[in-house]
């Protein structure tokens, strides 16, 4: 069978696209390897009439709702190859199975590369964060700290932080670049600077209650915010060719093409913008509707040209 589409990455991008794709009537196959960016995370927001719900179970309503439609197939397999013969795509999977496709979309997503601080990963996603409209609201009004060392990264995650708290404190983790008007702006905000190397978190269960610093103090904080450093999620090979912006996601048009025709990027897999499942869920239905667009251009081309 050739496949219309196929899917790689099964994140609200993906299933989203799945979803579209299957409700124009298109032979879909969707790859996921179950393996998410936010399997630490506990529950999602920011997703109307989903908000607070845990990933899983996010991912097992949408998987119910693809079966509904015949022309969708889910494969719970890692892509391991993506190569390109002549008009088609052909994707091999870690089992050696090979699916042929007219397109394709990546929506693998991408992955965070925290700061190199023991204890960090025991916090992640219970009481560190990534992203302020996702977890601020559950840690308004409570002690915080931003934890980033890149000075533009640390004044602007910062400034974002302060919308939920007036208890916040930037951790520079040693970092010292800082301009003397970016430290005037955070004391004039009530932002309190500490530039010490932390040397570990302290709390029980993922719970933070203190950051500890080389010099041997420690400072009261119950949550915060980490401002990591990305990078694509995917693993496989390809001899597809596209683009990468200086944040590391792969560019799109506003319809979500790569430079490589037929080939289609959508969600974190840009690296675009914030990252919110709403928003990748909106990228993967734009990228289904261009898809189904030129799969139906194609169409009538090729019907003229035979007339």
């Amino acid at each position: 069978m050739i496949f219309d589409c196929a899917v790689i990455g099964g994140g609200p991008a993906g299933l989203n696209a799945t979803l579209v794709l299957g409700r124009s009537r298109r032979k879909t196959i969707l790859f996921d390897d179950n393996k998410p960016r936010n399997a630490v995370t506990a529950e999602s927001h920011g997703f109307i009439t989903r908000d607070g719900i845990d990933p899983q179970e996010f991912k097992r309503i949408a998987q119910e709702e693809l079966s509904r439609y015949l022309d969708v197939r889910i494969e719970k397999q890692r892509v391991r190859h993506i190569n390109q013969e002549n008009n088609l795509f052909q994707v091999e999977t870690e089992s050696g199975d090979v699916y042929s496709a007219k397109k394709i979309i990546l929506s693998t997503g991408f992955k965070e590369v925290l700061p190199d601080i023991p204890r960090v990963k025991e916090f992640y996603g219970k009481s560190l964060f990534s992203c302020p409209f996702c977890d601020g609201w559950e840690l308004r009004d409570r002690p915080l700290a931003v934890i980033a060392a890149d000075d533009t990264k640390a004044i602007h995650m910062a400034k974002m932080v302060s919308n939920w708290t007036n208890d916040l404190i930037l951790c520079t983790n040693g970092s010292k670049d800082l301009s003397p008007d970016d430290q005037e702006i955070l004391k004039n905000n009530g932002i309190r600077l500490n530039e010490k190397k932390i040397t570990g978190f302290i709390g029980k269960e993922g719970m933070l209650e203190r950051i500890q610093f080389e010099d041997g103090t420690s400072v009261g904080r119950v949550g915060g915010f980490i401002a990591a450093e990305w990078k694509q999620a995917a693993s496989f090979e390809s001899s597809l060719e596209y683009t990468l912006n200086e944040l590391g996601g792969i560019e799109t048009d506003s319809w979500q093409r790569t430079k490589t025709a037929g080939v289609f990027a959508c969600g974190d897999t840009r690296i675009a913008g914030p990252s919110q499942l709403i928003m990748a869920a909106a990228e993967g239905s734009m990228a289904a509707m261009a898809v189904n667009a030129e799969l139906i251009e194609e169409k009538f081309n090729q019907e003229k040209q035979q007339a």
